[in-house]
């Protein structure tokens, strides 16, 4: 199976797998019938192409219990699944910071993010240009990030803040390292967005996905 791609600020996938496995990912763990809704297919055929996934390793079925009455069997990604989505080069990634860490020392490594931090700064304040409206700038923002490989989404809450999600991390395995990455990307969030940001769900802290809270200051 072809790795899922993200085009043109969009997350795109071409066949009904590829499509099952972007449901997985962006709307967490799934029944069939819950499935075979969202494509616009039966739950049953939904199932089954979970059954072809489930052989190639990339998804796993869990029973588990919603309330009263039966367990309900529930389909998540495995890591081999995780891994069809972009990755940014994990392995090279950690080795590369670690070896700055060691040979150049912790001084180095912030010298590293301080740079990453002002060229992102800068491409973002560059695409928040004629954006009034804080909404504007939250949905401005979620189409960079999802061209970036985040597979990024917002929506408006009841109390009119915002909430920013994003459904999968490319550079996971840097930050995992130095989490120094995710603080510079939060600063940034609340500068280009002048709004109060928080993080309410973290992918390093065990979350599936990193998400935020977004209201003006």
């Amino acid at each position: 199976m072809a790795r899922i791609s993200l085009e043109n600020g969009e997350c795109t996938a071409q066949s009904v797998s590829d499509r099952l496995l972007k449901l997985l990912k962006v709307r967490g763990p799934q029944q069939a019938t819950e499935a075979g809704k969202v494509l616009g297919t039966t739950g049953e055929a939904a199932r089954q192409q979970f059954v072809k996934l489930a052989k190639e390793g990339l998804v796993e079925a869990r029973a588990e219990t919603r309330g009263v009455g039966r367990p309900v069997q529930l389909w998540h990604l495995t890591p081999a699944g995780n891994a069809q989505f972009p990755d940014s080069h994990p392995e090279l990634t950690v080795q590369l910071l670690r070896t700055v860490r060691d040979k150049l020392g912790e001084q180095a490594l912030d010298v590293l993010i301080e740079s990453r931090e002002q060229e992102t700064r800068i491409n973002y304040k560059q695409a928040m240009i004629g954006a009034v409206t804080l909404q504007e700038r939250v949905a401005r923002l979620a189409k960079v990030r999802c061209h970036e490989g985040y597979m990024a989404e917002w929506c408006t809450l009841e109390d009119g803040s915002y909430q920013l999600v994003e459904n999968h991390c490319p550079i996971c395995a840097a930050a995992s390292v130095c989490q120094g990455f995710c603080r510079a990307e939060l600063s940034i969030f609340r500068e280009v967005l002048q709004a109060q940001v928080e993080r309410i769900e973290h992918v390093l802290a065990g979350s599936r996905r990193c998400a935020y809270r977004i209201s003006d200051l």
